[in-house]
Order: C-alpha cells, then sequence, then structure tokens
C-alpha cells in the first residue's frame, strides 16, 4: 500500500485545479508546491544528515536573486539561469559550509541562523539586488497562465521529492543517517564525515535555490523581506511536524503549514493562535510527526551502515 501514496498524492495535486481554478485558489497551491520542495531540501539537511540549519532559506533567496539579476538585467529567459542558479547555490553551500561544517549542535545551529541574516542584510544593501525594494517585473515561465506555471511546479517538485526519496536509500544517504544517529561512531567506522555532511549541506543548497527560482517566476518579484527568519523558522517546523528524515511525512507537513493557515483565514487575526494551539496539540499527540519514518530493527541496520562506511 504504501508505494502507491505517492502517486495518489500527485494525482491529488493534478486534480486540485479541475476542482477550482480560481487565482486565489491557484496561488495557494502554486505556493504550498514550492514550499514542499523547500522541505523537502531541508529534510535532507535536518532530517537525514541531523545538521540543524536555521538559515535555509538563505539558499532560497540565492537562487530567486541570481535568476532575478539575470533575466532583468541581460534579458535571459528564466529557465536560462537556472546553471548558473546551480552553480552559486553549490559555491554558496561550500562557503558556509566548508569552514563551520566541524561545528555541532547549537554552534552550527548559531552560525547558520548568522548566515540566513547575512544573506538578507547583503541583499538589502547592495544596488545591484535592488536594495530593500528587491528586484521587480522578473519575467515568468509561459506555460500557458497560472494553470500551466502550477502544473509545471508540481512536476519540478514531484521530481525533487523523488530524488531526495532516492538520496535516502542511497550509500551516501545511509552514511547520513549513520551521522545523524551517532556521528562519532560513523567516524569510527571509516565514514569520512566532513565530506558527507558537506554534501548534504550542498544538496539541501540545491533544492532550495531551485525553490527560490520558481518563487521568483511565481511573484515576479523578490525583494529582502521574503527572506527573513520567519521563513526558515516555517520550514524546519514542516519538517519536524511532518516527521524529521520521512519523504512523505515532510511532503505533508509543508502542505499542512503553507495550507492550513488559509482555510483559517475566516478566522482573521486569531487564525494564528488558533494554528499554533493545533500544531502543539498535535506535537504533543504525535510527538515523532504526523507520518515518522519507520525504524528498522538494530541487526538489519547494522550491514547496510558498514557499507556506507565506504563513503
Amino acid at each position: 500500500m504504501g508505494r502507491w501514496v505517492g502517486p495518489a498524492g500527485l494525482l491529488v495535486a493534478v486534480a486540485a485545479p479541475f476542482v477550482d481554478a480560481s487565482p486565489y485558489t491557484l496561488n495557494v497551491l502554486t505556493t504550498a508546491a514550492i514550499f514542499v520542495m523547500l522541505a523537502a531540501g531541508l529534510n535532507i539537511v535536518v532530517g537525514y544528515c541531523g545538521l540543524l540549519d536555521l538559515g535555509y532559506v538563505a539558499f532560497m533567496a540565492v537562487g530567486a536573486y541570481t535568476s532575478g539579476i539575470l533575466s532583468t538585467a541581460f534579458e535571459m529567459p528564466l529557465l536560462y539561469t537556472v546553471p548558473a542558479v546551480l552553480v552559486v547555490a553549490v559555491l554558496a553551500a561550500l562557503v558556509i559550509g566548508a569552514p563551520t561544517l566541524r561545528l555541532r549542535s547549537d554552534y552550527l545551529a548559531i552560525v547558520t541562523l548568522g548566515f540566513g541574516e547575512i544573506i538578507r542584510i547583503t541583499a538589502t544593501n547592495l544596488d545591484f539586488t535592488g536594495g530593500p525594494t528587491g528586484i521587480f517585473g522578473i519575467p515568468g515561465i509561459d506555460v500557458g497562465g497560472p494553470a500551466g506555471f502550477y502544473f509545471l511546479c508540481v512536476a519540478v517538485v514531484a521530481l525533487a521529492v523523488l530524488g531526495s526519496a532516492r538520496l535516502e536509500r542511497s550509500r551516501l544517504g545511509r552514511a547520513w543517517m549513520f551521522i545523524r544517529e551517532d556521528e562519532d561512531a560513523a567516524e569510527a567506522m571509516g565514514v569520512n564525515t566532513y565530506r558527507v555532511k558537506l554534501l548534504a549541506y550542498v544538496f539541501g543548497a540545491v533544492w532550495g535555490a531551485l525553490a527560490g527560482v520558481l518563487f521568483a517566476a511565481h511573484l515576479s518579484a523578490v525583494s529582502p523581506q521574503s527572506f527573513v527568519f520567519l521563513q526558515s523558522a516555517l520550514v524546519l517546523m514542516a519538517v519536524v511536524l511532518g516527521g524529521m528524515g520521512s519523504t512523505r511525512g515532510v511532503v505533508v507537513g509543508a502542505v499542512v503549514i503553507s495550507v492550513v493557515p488559509e482555510v483559517l483565514r475566516d478566522l482573521g487575526a486569531f487564525r494564528y493562535v488558533f494554528f499554533g494551539v493545533v500544531l502543539v496539540v498535535v506535537m504533543v499527540l504525535r510527538p515523532r510527526g504526523l507520518w515518522p519514518v519507520r525504524r528498522r530493527e538494530p541487526e538489519r541496520v547494522a550491514a547496510p551502515e558498514r557499507e556506507g562506511a565506504r563513503v
């Protein structure tokens, strides 16, 4: 039954516009799809490898600003900026990850939080990023209007989620989980923990940057206010709520975090109070998340982890 969950969820996402194709609904659905991609990327860093990242939205900003600058300054179609976005995202991950991933726990979290704020403040104070007002007039992706762009987002996000799930089952994914459970033991078993953690950071950066491209295409504008710490906190909340390390859970958590506040919009300012109460109740009743990852038996994990030790 589990193998049909993904296709069923994709079918629901594809069928949603045929139920209600109003501009508001398409906007909410597209935003939710982009949020799912962000959560899937952060799940690689936090859920698979156990690295607490409090500034993940910075990679989304890197992707959005890179595509926005190239498309407006050089009049490039947005899709043509994707290779440059990937290069810049990897460089950003290496610049921040190389000197800091030797840190652990709270120290790493503080550094990533600082990185997120540095990116936002830098974008606010540079002329070519548009300063506080940001960049406007970013050309969208012409795929047949809002509905066509939503289907494009669903396709890209589906591939991203499938890719993250395949990474989890790979040798590299097993090494990530070995580090998450016990980094010292992983290093003693021969895992190059520094390189493996850096790869997790790079993959997470790529997912976040591609989500930034979709974000820029969706809004046709980017500004520093779109990348505040609250956005990183919401993405992390989606990962924790859904179940850290669980691909299906993260998708569910991202949809809940992005859609439920819109469903409660009629409550006005009280919607956030009610939403917060709902989140607290869910985490009390489901401390491991809405769809937690299934724990394997120790004797069945031992052999794959030894294979992962050669990474």
